[in-house]
């Protein structure tokens, strides 16, 4: 978008004496509640919509939390252009120990079947080390598993113990909106080596993802599906995707 466009866009914000629709108002408060916005994001991003337009503002931590936050609000019924002003701001060190601890942190938050708030990470020297409870023995696991595959992680110490509790995905009072699955599933495709090419149509109602498009090989829409089903609030995937060849 050129800057002749972008101003005139933005000047739709200015006079004050225009109320904004209800129909902005009810966009600014799905994306509020939604949960990349309330958890992943932590509210630190801000939202103005005027007549569908939406301006972002505010600092994240990195380039995927600023993407995350245009990518989510996108997908609200209503949104008609996005203008992402948010402003990447790091406060620490990439690949430095506290930033391993960020990205381990930020990917128990937005995988299925594991908990970041029963979960603690410590990092030295690369070597990570997680603490906590875990639901099951296959949870505690899996938490390993995601702390191994951020970028810098030499090993991971598990020290977390196993309780009797029931496991839960989400846990009880944590509610996951469409919007943010949707968002979540893409980022995951686009963090995937194998899938970073793809674009497939990706799709959320109540939980329930349906993708198409085209797939390159059946390991690859396998692969695709995997990954969907490995976000956090997914209660089933729909692999509409056709194999070319």
């Amino acid at each position: 978008m050129n800057n002749s466009i972008r101003v005139a866009l933005l000047l739709l914000f200015a006079p004050a004496a225009l109320s904004a629709s209800s129909v902005d108002r009810s966009i600014e408060a799905t994306a509020n509640a939604s949960y990349n916005y309330r958890t992943v994001l932590a509210q630190r991003v801000s939202i103005h919509a005027r007549n569908g337009i939406i301006v972002l503002t505010g600092t994240v931590e990195d380039a995927e939390d600023k993407a995350l936050a245009g990518d989510t609000i996108a997908h609200i019924p209503g949104v008609e252009i996005v203008l992402n002003d948010v402003t990447v701001k790091p406060t620490v060190a990439e690949f430095s120990d506290a930033w391993i601890a960020l990205k381990v942190r930020s990917r128990l938050l937005v995988k299925a079947r594991v908990s970041a708030a029963a979960t603690t990470v410590a990092v030295l020297d690369g070597v990570v080390t997680l603490g906590g409870t875990a639901d099951t023995a296959a949870q505690r696991e899996l938490t390993a598993v995601y702390a191994r595959e951020i970028e810098s992680v030499k090993s991971v110490t598990n020290d977390m113990v196993v309780n009797d509790a029931a496991p839960g995905s989400p846990p009880a009072g944590e509610i996951i909106d469409d919007a943010s699955i949707t968002s979540q599933v893409r980022c995951a495709l686009l963090t995937e080596k194998a899938t970073r090419g793809l674009k497939p149509r990706i799709t959320t109602s109540d939980g329930v993802i349906a993708i198409s498009g085209e797939a390159g090989s059946a390991v690859e829409k396998s692969l695709i599906t995997k990954l969907a089903e490995d976000v956090r609030g997914v209660k089933s995937v729909e692999n509409r995707m056709v194999v070319k060849g």
